[in-house]
């Protein structure tokens, strides 16, 4: 078993030309092992700092008294809407991670600066454009995601959602070229772009949210100032990037390519928006059933549902970065051996992202249902400053009872919901997108959005279905996964010549049997 992990460096595929000097041709040779803890470490850290910065504005909102379960709510009312931002900034990173991984393992050069050029400009109009939107129109964005203009934390997400606002353009190009700077081979400048913006955010939560006492408006600003340092760590790299090259006739429109390069950064919008979409949902039956429930329909208890769900949310988008970090810093790797000719080698990592993806997920599992209450009280023992709430030891028992049943029923299949992106991730970096969008598609809105609606509604469970859709959801898509993993081993295996996607849009014959 030890003999089949080891790989040595390949005789070069009949019909695949290196360029001389390639920077990344390592990724054809490298072992898989070393490959994947290079790549995926830097990009999990990457992530998981991405997620931080709101985490960390609601750790931190949560301890604080004047703010308490109020400013929990605000802050899990304003999180889709970053995570919209951050969306697209994924699709145009990863779809170009993808896109310029390829290209340098097919020695097109050409098309891989033309494509971090045009995404540069997207992702800047795009952002410049969302934050108009956010700023004009905040009150519809807030009720779509239930938001309750009677209730304390109302205002509390109006001030947060303008300043936020503010820094979406910078968040959205910090996060655009984090996957553009790891398929240039430098996966550890990308994770300390993010580290530094995040490390900024946390600072200066602690100084503007305690001795400044400047509430929602504080946290906020410590996010933009972190976001805004993390671009400009991004920017300065655009200047210094070592596989490819920008020039001033990369800058010119390329409609083409960068379409290429989008369609494979769909998985990842998915990814990411099907967590607006879960929200949204989500947060939705917290409004509508928990007016109606005997509990949390009480006056000064309705903020409860949703400012716990938004905690739970903030901890299976802690997951989920890891798990799609494992799998996202996979794409250069298999993506670049697609190029080569190297289909053997893009095999057997994925089943090493599947082992590795299982192990994390059962760490994470056993966490959630051992933990429930310990996690909970990191973002605060539930404090309200609402007068119709008399009897505040029974709030925060109702806190406490609701957020525990929430946490040990959302994650009980991590396991499983792991595994499923990685698997989503794994088709967009072998270019088959639209494979991996469907299945996308079919876990977040059919199983997701569809689930929690169908047992909240039609059955009857009114906010319990808020415990039991997500493990459902994983299960079932689990099982889609696994037919597509059998489907997609069986490709990898054939041993005889097989069409090949390239970045433009073509194909060609490439052989595929190599020794490893």
């Amino acid at each position: 078993m030890e003999d089949e992990m080891k790989e040595t460096a390949p005789a070069e595929p009949e019909g695949t030309a290196q360029v001389p000097g390639n920077a990344n041709g390592f990724m054809a040779t490298e072992k898989l092992g070393k490959l994947m803890v290079k790549f995926a470490i830097p990009c999990i850290i990457s992530l998981l700092v991405g997620a931080l910065y709101n985490i960390v504005d609601q750790i931190f909102i949560g301890n604080a008294d004047y703010l308490g379960t109020a400013g929990n709510t605000a802050n899990s009312l304003v999180f889709p809407l970053t995570v919209v931002a951050l969306a697209i900034a994924t699709m145009i990173g990863d779809g170009c991670c993808t896109f310029v991984s390829i290209s340098l393992g097919s020695n097109k050069p050409d098309d891989a600066h033309r494509n971090i050029a045009n995404s540069v400009i997207l992702v800047v109009i795009i952002g410049v454009i969302l934050m108009a939107l956010y700023l004009l129109i905040p009150k519809a964005l807030l009720s779509l995601f239930g938001a309750n203009p009677d209730a304390e934390s109302y205002p509390l997400a109006q001030e947060y959602l303008f300043w936020i606002a503010i820094g979406i353009p910078f968040y959205m190009f910090g996060q655009a070229m984090n996957p553009v700077i790891r398929s240039d081979g430098s996966p550890t400048y990308a994770m300390v772009t993010l580290v530094s913006g995040a490390v900024i955010n946390i600072v200066l939560d602690y100084v503007f949210i305690y001795p400044l006492q400047m509430g929602m408006t504080g946290a906020a600003l410590a996010t933009i100032i972190g976001q805004i340092a993390a671009a400009i760590l991004a920017l300065v790299y655009l200047f210094r990037m070592k596989a490819v090259k920008l020039h001033k006739s990369s800058f010119r429109p390329a409609p083409k390519t960068i379409g290429h390069s989008l369609v494979m950064g769909i998985p990842s919008f998915l990814v990411q928006i099907s967590v607006v979409f879960s929200m949204m949902a989500v947060l939705q039956v917290c409004n509508i059933c928990g007016q109606a429930d005997e509990v949390y329909g009480q006056a000064g208890y309705t903020d409860i549902p949703q400012a716990v769900v938004g905690i739970v949310m903030k901890y299976f988008q802690i997951v989920i970065s890891v798990a799609v970090g494992i799998s996202a810093g996979c794409i250069p790797i298999v993506g670049y051996n697609i190029g080569a000719g190297r289909k053997d080698r893009a095999k057997k990592l994925l089943f090493m992202m599947i082992i590795t993806e299982a192990v994390v997920g059962a760490v994470f599992t056993l966490l959630f249902e051992l933990l429930p209450s310990q996690l909970l009280a990191v973002f605060g023992a539930g404090t309200t400053l609402d007068p119709a709430v008399t009897d505040l030891a029974d709030y925060q028992a109702q806190y406490q009872s609701f957020g525990i049943n929430c946490i040990k029923w959302f994650m009980a299949f991590t396991v499983l919901a792991c595994v499923n992106k990685g698997v989503i991730i794994y088709l967009q970096a072998l270019g088959r997108s639209w494979l991996s969008t469907i299945v996308s598609l079919v876990r977040e809105i059919l199983f997701g959005v569809g689930g929690v609606l169908l047992l909240a509604f039609p059955m009857n469970l009114g906010l319990a279905a808020v415990f039991y859709f997500m493990p459902i959801a994983d299960g079932l898509t689990f099982i889609v996964a696994a037919v597509i993993v059998v489907y997609i081993t069986r490709v990898l295996s054939r041993k005889h010549t097989d069409r090949m996607p390239i970045p433009d849009g073509t194909e060609r014959k490439e052989p595929v049997e190599q020794q490893s």
